[in-house]
């Protein structure tokens, strides 16, 4: 606990004194946040959306207009799972967590300006998930993304995060304000379906996986549910709790009363050294239980887990800011066809896609909890944001940036809302 004391100590002091040079030199704070965040959220739905699948790709590997998503695989491709199940390293893995983030952040924004328009992004992000649940035919089967040249080719295998992400947006869309009845019927539809598969796949004998589309058994395990790491331990729960909030099903309640205590109890003995994203994801788990289930007596363990999550972040947000001042954060995506690369984790291009994202989710998390954004952190957060010039910016991080700053202003923080 000392050396982590001493570590983030020291990366706090190392990302003031770069943020008193970046407002010395370059005039940072210049622009008004809202402003920013307005050329980012036009960012977001003219380059990164696809209005034919209604989804969100995870990068742009080109800043002509029109060329930002040529890279995406092509349907023979991805008929051929090339270049591999997940669609791994090529734009298209991580739709359905990016669908959860955006409703995250449209039903904040909502709550902060008003703005009755956002009923109608709520309905196309919603719609973009309602087909990677459909479009294969598989019952309760949440494909990653779907293919952009025939908006019907998906990737076989998906993973507990993409559940993770999509179900808790989903949730969160169903309580607020902008869900109409139509919107409400077709999430109690998706969460229903979700949840009946895992009831059917999330057994002994599939050693507890949901299985990818083909109905076999995920070779690298991240379709398990159960009998995982402790900051996963929760994911199996929440879905049977979030199906339980919106439907009033009883089986659905009797599948997550059988899970949650010995989820909590594991969660408790999560390793801090976890990515970031995944302690998001664990946050989201546990918030979504702690409010479906407010009356049941955890002791305070889901709070104290959640406060113990946002303080790993701060050290979190202060490395991807210090690392972001030593890369290229306007330099687009390469196509992995061409450059072997993508989004390939050794590769030069997934430092600067991540730095972004990680500040996004490493502020959304402290967000997330009751220690909220300290005055240092909402510092950095604004850094992490003005320093990017959104007409050459390629990470979908940026949705996790806006994310945080409108959960920021939602949470009344005086230094973001007041410009």
């Amino acid at each position: 606990m000392k050396l982590f004391q001493q570590t983030s100590l020291t990366i706090s002091v190392l990302v003031l004194a770069l943020a008193s040079r970046a407002q010395e030199s370059s005039k940072v704070f210049v622009r008004p946040l809202s402003a920013t965040m307005d050329k980012a959220w036009e960012v977001t739905w003219n380059k990164f959306y696809h209005p034919q699948t209604n989804q969100f790709y995870d990068y742009l590997s080109s800043y002509e207009p029109g060329k930002g998503l040529s890279h995406l695989p092509f349907r023979a491709e991805v008929k051929q799972q090339k270049p591999n199940f997940y669609g791994y390293d090529t734009g298209m893995e991580d739709c359905m967590i990016s669908a959860g983030v955006m409703l995250s952040l449209i039903i904040d924004k909502h709550i902060v300006t008003g703005n009755p328009d956002l009923a109608n992004k709520a309905s196309e992000v919603l719609e973009g998930v309602y087909k990677s649940l459909t479009v294969h035919g598989q019952p309760g089967f949440l494909a990653r993304c779907i293919c952009t040249d025939d908006n019907q080719s998906i990737y076989i295998n998906s993973s507990r995060d993409q559940y993770t992400h999509a179900v808790y947006g989903l949730w969160l869309l169903y309580r607020s304000k902008l869900a109409s009845d139509e919107m409400k019927f077709k999430i109690r539809f998706i969460l229903s379906d979700i949840a009946d598969r895992m009831i059917r796949n999330v057994i002994i004998e599939n050693d507890y996986d949901f299985l990818r589309a083909d109905n076999t058994r995920d070779s690298r395990k991240i379709s398990r549910m159960w009998n995982v790491s402790g900051h996963e331990a929760a994911r199996l729960p929440m879905i049977y709790a979030a199906a339980w909030d919106v439907t009033g099903r009883k089986e659905y309640y009797q599948q997550y009363n059988r899970y949650v205590d010995e989820a909590i109890e594991q969660s408790l003995n999560f390793s801090e050294d976890r990515p970031t994203y995944a302690l998001l994801q664990m946050q989201s788990s546990l918030e979504l239980i702690s409010v479906v289930d407010s009356n049941r007596d955890f002791e305070g363990k889901i709070d104290e887990l959640k406060n113990e999550i946002a303080r790993i972040c701060v050290e979190r947000a202060n490395r991807a800011f210090q690392q972001g001042e030593n890369l290229d954060l306007s330099m687009p995506g390469t196509d992995w066809r061409l450059e072997g690369e993508g989004l390939y984790p050794r590769g030069k291009y997934r430092k600067v896609w991540y730095c972004i994202r990680e500040s996004g989710e490493a502020a959304l998390t402290q967000l997330m909890s009751r220690a909220g954004l300290s005055s240092d952190q909402q510092h950095v957060l604004k850094m992490a944001i003005n320093r990017l010039d959104f007409n050459k910016v390629s990470s979908s991080g940026i949705f996790y940036l806006q994310a945080a700053y409108w959960k920021a202003r939602r949470l009344g923080i005086d230094t973001l809302g007041n410009e």
